[in-house]
């Protein structure tokens, strides 16, 4: 049976947070969650963008519970604000969804590469610090969105800063990699601490969003820009679509803390989204646990909730 939005349960009087909100999956995402009840939080680094996504959710789902706060997920700083400054005394879902890909070496201003310091550390510092509002709601979820581009990624532990030799795209998919085993891990955390906490994670396939031109607009390339917008306009499914496997992890009550959803279709590019499988190395429980003391040591934040009893 097909999983589509008509599938969604009532989310009246459930919080929801949704990172990288002003566009593309994230916002098909927020616009979802508030046409079925969900109060929304549309975390967007730029706020002049964040606004006109806020305007266009109101145009959209008039009666829209929601409202914008700024979160720079490369910037620490940022995201300890916003965590702070996050008012609700619960949280039910959290969507780390917000992310970069494959662009030009750049360091954050906490001296992270960019897409390693985005895509994952800026995501589990956010989890962390948003973990006691998430607790206070028993069966709260964390859905982090990864890439099927996790499948060639491996964890380079001697140089995840970057200071010796970058690839954009291996980089981007050790973040993505690195999505998966912070999902699994938590889990295994939360399941370990007793505590009904769902993490899930979800891939949206090759969906026509805004994602794939940043890394040529910054390396300056309109060739690759522009060949990768007919690549986008033959091969993406709609970024509505590519929301589903998001929205399925997100709502569907039939799930289970450590499921991965992506589409149903060839190469798990587009479709409806179904339950699928990831790469050994994402289910390697030992780089997990490294990955999530290095993670702790370079962001500053922990999870003493789940810690072993």
């Amino acid at each position: 049976m097909t999983w589509t939005t008509a599938d969604i349960p009532d989310l009246t009087g459930r919080s929801a947070v949704v990172t990288g909100a002003n566009s593309g999956i994230g916002f098909e995402a927020v616009v979802e969650l508030a046409r079925h009840g969900a109060a929304v939080t549309l975390a967007a680094r730029d706020p002049g963008r964040g606004a006109d996504a806020l305007a266009r959710l109101r145009s959209e789902v008039p009666a829209a519970d929601a409202e914008l706060a700024r979160l720079d997920l490369a910037d620490l700083d940022s995201v300890r604000a916003f965590a702070a400054g996050y008012a609700p005394e619960g949280l039910d879902l959290l969507v780390n969804n917000g992310g970069v890909m494959a662009v030009p070496l750049r360091h954050t201003p906490d001296g992270f590469e960019s897409q390693f310091g985005t895509n994952h550390l800026g995501h589990f510092a956010l989890t962390g610090l948003l973990l006691p509002k998430l607790l206070a709601r028993p069966g709260a979820r964390v859905v982090s969105v990864t890439s099927g581009v996790h499948r060639i990624g491996r964890i380079d532990f001697a140089d995840l800063d970057a200071n010796g030799r970058y690839r954009k795209w291996p980089a981007y998919a050790q973040s993505k990699l690195a999505n998966l085993l912070f999902t699994f891990e938590l889990q295994r955390r939360a399941d370990a601490a007793g505590v009904e906490l769902l993490a899930l994670a979800a891939h949206p396939g090759y969906a026509a969003t805004n994602l794939q031109a940043v890394g040529p607009q910054l390396a300056g390339s309109r060739v690759v820009e522009r060949g990768t917008a007919v690549v986008t306009r033959v091969i993406g499914q709609p970024a509505r679509d590519g929301a589903l496997p998001t929205l399925r992890a997100a709502t569907d009550p039939a799930v289970r803390g450590g499921e991965v959803f992506g589409p149903d279709g060839f190469l798990e590019l587009r479709g409806a989204p179904k339950q699928v499988a990831v790469s050994r190395r994402a289910r390697n429980r030992a780089v997990a646990e490294r990955l999530w003391t290095v993670s702790e040591e370079k962001t500053g934040v922990r999870y003493p909730a789940l810690d072993p009893a």
